[in-house]
């Protein structure tokens, strides 16, 4: 018997089917891939192939329908905010509040301006809708618009002439700034400004908030001079007055709920699993290992300076030369157990906090700010709630309401009241004191959980710093470069900076596989090197206002490794003595012997007999700065916003003057000229 003939008859009669039938035979191929494809992810995922990117649950894919826009007859006002660490937001919403609470025939809507529109085609047509609107707008950096304005600001300011398009518009604007910074309330002033000019008709005087004394009481002021205003717009004659009818702001707070301490390990392991987010941002940090931590300054120094590099390999995390980096840290375990012994609840309670009622109605109306996930109290404590910065009389009020001593109540009340003004800002404000502090000065306050956090400590922000370092060197690593905080405040408090106390104490992977970590992000940023190499720079950094211009040096050493032909570049660096604090000492040297720095110009503050500043060594190379100036040089500035970078400021505005002849006006001018056209760029702080 043939076996072979006869074993491939029925395989040929397969094949003439096959080719016969083409059709049939794609379906088959692919269906076989797909299966191939779902066996290897499915034993990828099983052998632990996807690292963890963020530590929140998994989130089903939610696609947002726009809204309907109904007709009910009412008035609309929209209340628009740009926020960078919340506060912009809670005005926003506590305006809307006591606005609900006097116009019953108004319907007040808060919207996060990134989540306005998509596009820009989209903001126009949506804004050219609006008949009345609020801005509450935060300014921060070197007078640059948030995170979620950004979008918003760049369209509506820098965009193409419109016009008068905006008539049927009325508005009021309240900015965010401090008054500490050159660029004071710049977002709110510009946008108000271009509101005007594109034909809205502006209802009060733009609001001046100065975070450096005490914002809230800006923003009351000004919330006074918009009510008479709304009234004449949304009330009819035969409304009672507003006078009438006082108001009186609730006191936040979550619903709480409290769960089986049993649950505890396995629920907070959950939330360092990975949640399938593809954008990394400050809603969506990626844990990322401390992979090597080293203190830059001598032994001999009385300060500290942490050079610390986050392992980001196979994070999904990406990074450019002169990004940020957003850190989220801890507080002390030594704050944390002040903090429980104050509130009086065991550290072990497990609790979820939720802005809804048990049957799905929002508290307060919406005002609460998002929920962090179920946790320990210690860990909530460690992880969510700012514990050392002043109290915001908001918060004096929310420990009134639950103090048991009615005198510890009406002090607290005082001092977050009008006539209490002078001496919150004294001896809160002044005297630097923490809300702990505040917290064991008026021992029976003792808010439940869900008013402490809602409403008594803010969410603890991310730290950002300067990335310093350059992929085209580090691909895998963001290096940081902090300088430890540490000082006593005028009440005799030793102060710890948050996250600088972290990094100082982290635990590198090359020390310890049990190594610190932390959920970080990255901010893109307008700090970049011209895209053209040969441009020539100069770089103005002392201390740790050199980290990005560490990254800077890398880049443009990997790019003269390439081959690639490099402009002059000169770099002013300063410290207090070379023996005790002068960082990467080597790095710089070798950069200069490789050809990636053409000049390195020193100044030691504490060496001779006279303190010698970075502006002090430009103004000996004034005649070089302003060669690079005016041919077409970039010319950058990282550092101190108070100090350094206005003595720079004024430095370069003599030698522009001085060495291009020029009076004061056309010296202004051209300077800001430098700052317009992107060549003169600042990373302060």
């Amino acid at each position: 018997m043939d076996r072979p003939s006869a074993s491939s008859e029925p395989a040929a009669e397969l094949a003439a089917l096959l080719l016969a039938n083409k059709e049939l035979t794609m379906i088959l191929t692919t269906s076989l891939a797909v299966l191939i494809g779902c066996v290897v992810v499915f034993f990828w995922r099983r052998s632990g192939g996807q690292k963890p990117r963020s530590f929140e649950p998994p989130k089903p894919l939610i696609v947002k329908e726009p809204e309907p826009e109904i007709d009910d007859g009412k008035k609309k006002v929209t209340i628009f905010f740009g926020t960078q660490t919340g506060t912009a937001e809670g005005f926003a919403k506590a305006m809307a509040e006591e606005a609900k609470a006097r116009y019953d025939k108004a319907a007040f809507k808060v919207v996060d301006l990134d989540d306005y529109a998509a596009d820009d085609e989209e903001y126009e047509e949506k804004l050219k809708k609006e008949t009345l609107a609020i801005f509450f707008l935060a300014t921060y950096g070197d007078g640059e618009p948030t995170d979620n304005a950004a979008r918003f600001y760049k369209w509506f300011t820098e965009g193409e002439e419109r016009g008068e398009w905006l008539q049927n518009l009325q508005y009021g604007v309240f900015g965010l700034g401090n008054r500490q910074y050159e660029h004071f309330n710049k977002v709110a002033k510009v946008v108000d400004d271009a509101l005007v000019e594109q034909g809205a008709k502006r209802l009060v005087p733009v609001g001046l908030g100065d975070d450096d004394q005490c914002i809230e009481d800006d923003f009351s002021a000004w919330r006074e001079l918009v009510w008479p205003e709304l009234d004449n717009l949304l009330r009819d004659e035969d409304d009672a007055p507003s006078a009438s009818t006082p108001y009186t702001a609730a006191v936040l707070e979550y619903r709480v709920v409290y769960q089986d301490p049993m649950d505890t390990p396995a629920l907070e392991k959950s939330l360092s699993s990975a949640n399938g987010n593809a954008v990394i941002d400050a809603q969506h940090p990626c844990r990322a290992n401390v992979a090597l931590r080293r203190e830059l300054h001598t032994p001999e120094s009385d300060r500290s300076c942490i050079h610390l590099e986050f392992d980001i390999a196979g994070t999904g995390v990406a990074y450019e030369t002169g990004d940020h980096v957003g850190v989220y840290c801890e507080n002390l375990m030594e704050t944390v157990d002040e903090a429980l012994n104050l509130l009086g609840v065991p550290p072990e309670t497990y609790f979820s906090i939720h802005t809804d009622k048990e049957d799905g109605t929002p508290l307060s109306g919406g005002s609460l700010p998002p929920p962090f996930p179920p946790c320990t109290l210690r860990t909530a404590l460690s992880k969510y709630a700012d514990l050392l910065n002043s109290p915001k009389k908001s918060a004096l009020l929310a420990l009134a309401a639950h103090a048991s001593d009615p005198n510890e109540a009406d002090r607290l009340r005082y001092l977050a009241s009008p006539a209490g003004k002078d001496e919150y800002a004294q001896w809160v404000v002044s005297s630097q004191r923490s809300l702990l502090e505040v917290m064991a000065k008026f021992p029976s306050a003792k808010p439940p959980l869900g008013v402490f956090f809602a409403g008594v400590a803010p969410r603890l922000q991310p730290r950002f710093y300067s990335i310093s370092s350059s992929p085209r060197m580090a691909p895998s690593r963001i290096h940081v470069t902090c300088a430890l905080v540490y000082g006593e405040t005028p009440t005799g408090r030793t102060h710890k900076g948050v996250c600088s106390t972290w990094m100082k104490n982290a635990v590198p992977l090359d020390e310890s596989d049990q190594c610190s970590w932390a959920p970080i992000f990255v901010r893109q940023s307008n700090f970049k090197l011209p895209t053209d190499s040969k441009v020539p720079i100069i770089m103005i950094g002392p201390g740790t206002g050199l980290a990005p211009f560490r990254g800077f040096l890398q880049e443009r050493l990997a790019l003269k490794e390439a081959g690639v032909e490099l402009g002059p570049s000169i770099l002013f660096f300063g410290c207090r003595n070379r023996r005790l604090d002068f960082i990467y000492e080597d790095e710089l040297n070798n950069f200069v012997k490789a050809g990636a720095l053409s000049e390195l110009l020193l100044a030691f503050s504490r060496e001779g007999p006279t303190k010698e500043y970075v502006q002090h060594k430009m103004l000996e190379k004034a005649s070089d700065v302003w060669k690079i100036i005016s041919e077409g040089g970039y010319l950058y500035v990282c550092g101190d916003a108070k100090g350094m970078a206005r003595d720079v400021h004024r430095t370069l505005h003599t030698i522009v003057q001085e060495q291009g002849s020029l009076d004061s006006s056309k010296t202004e001018s051209m300077v800001k000229n430098l700052q317009m056209n992107g060549r003169y760029l600042r990373d302060v702080w």
